[in-house]
């Protein structure tokens, strides 16, 4: 038996949620959260404000939709709200700090040492991050952005942009150093 998409058209699926059917905002909904929460959860650690800023980009998704010109993907338009959603979000909680020196005084926790590592551990690593490196590192690295994107989007130089990425790699090389996942050049 073949299935058959309730809405095999991405346009009409659109042309519906615009129209208000919550029929097809929750088949939209269903069909990207997963994807958007993970999304969100790479700039917010904790899971619970994660999804809180994942719902609060998915209202402005659907007050939004009539906006998207079917220029590229739909979940790459998705994707970008709630990018910036994230963004807003820390921003307003004042947890972002873009300097040139910043002391880190936190304990770092050692974990058994072993030379493979999961997803979560690797999220850990990046959640240890001080908020500005982090961020900066998330929209280059995992999203994709340019310098001169991210400089523009969290209202920084392109200059301190490269230099957070700089330091980003280098405390995530030496965290993995740490945890036995890589080794320093002398060993």
């Amino acid at each position: 038996m073949k299935l058959i998409s309730f809405y095999s058209n991405e346009k009409q699926l659109l042309k519906r949620a615009i129209a208000s059917n919550r029929e097809a905002q929750r088949t939209i909904y269903e069909k990207f959260a997963p994807k958007m929460l993970s999304v969100c959860r790479q700039y917010i650690k904790d899971i619970h404000f994660a999804e809180d800023v994942m719902v609060n980009g998915f209202v402005k998704v659907f007050k939004n939709l009539e906006k998207f010109e079917h220029r590229g993907s739909f979940e790459g338009w998705i994707r970008k709200i709630m990018v910036r959603e994230s963004i807003s979000y820390l921003r307003k909680k004042q947890f972002v700090v873009f300097d040139d020196e910043v002391v880190e005084n936190k304990e770092r926790v050692l974990e058994e040492t072993t030379s493979v590592i999961d997803v979560e551990q690797v999220q850990q690593l990046i959640d240890a991050l001080p908020e500005g490196y982090k961020m900066v590192f998330v929209l280059y690295a995992v999203e994709g952005y340019k310098h001169y994107e991210i400089a523009k989007m969290l209202e920084i130089s392109e200059g301190t942009s490269k230099s957070q990425l700089f330091k980003a790699r280098k405390m995530l090389q030496e965290n993995l150093r740490l945890k036995g996942i890589t080794k320093t050049a002398s060993q």
